[in-house]
């Protein structure tokens, strides 16, 4: 699905399929970290059972307000536990699928918002750092 955001001031994604999503135009197959500040970071984990709580203590390293966690092709939550990091920054954290955290990343980012995007393209291979 091709996304049409009003203005490019912040990061956005601007298409996404099975396997993939494009950020301002250019086109990843691997899990990534974006922010609203302009962070674009590999995520090396391409199905959400390798996922653990080493993934979601990187989250806590990126300066923002709010992460929306996509977790692959349907809506899963981590376990609470892994979610130390985050709650002890006082970072919130939002779980859905990949393209609804899509959808919502640009939503946020183009409000203005401190706002990162997790997301988990599931089937790739891990993304190298």
């Amino acid at each position: 699905m091709k996304l049409q955001p009003d203005q490019f001031d912040v990061q956005s994604i601007t298409a996404y399929g099975e396997g993939w999503v494009a950020i301002n135009g250019e086109k990843h197959a691997g899990s990534l970290i974006i922010s609203s500040q302009g962070q674009r970071l590999s995520w090396p984990v391409s199905r959400f059972e390798d996922l653990s709580e080493a993934h979601f203590e990187q989250l806590a390293d990126i300066d923002c307000e709010l992460i929306v966690f996509g977790s692959g092709q349907r809506n899963r939550f981590p376990p609470a536990a892994w979610l130390k990091a985050l709650m002890a920054r006082r970072i919130g954290l939002e779980t859905m699928d990949t393209q609804a955290a899509c959808r919502t990343y640009n939503i946020l980012a183009q409000e203005g918002r401190k706002v990162a995007a997790a997301l988990l393209i599931e089937g790739s291979e891990p993304a190298q750092p």
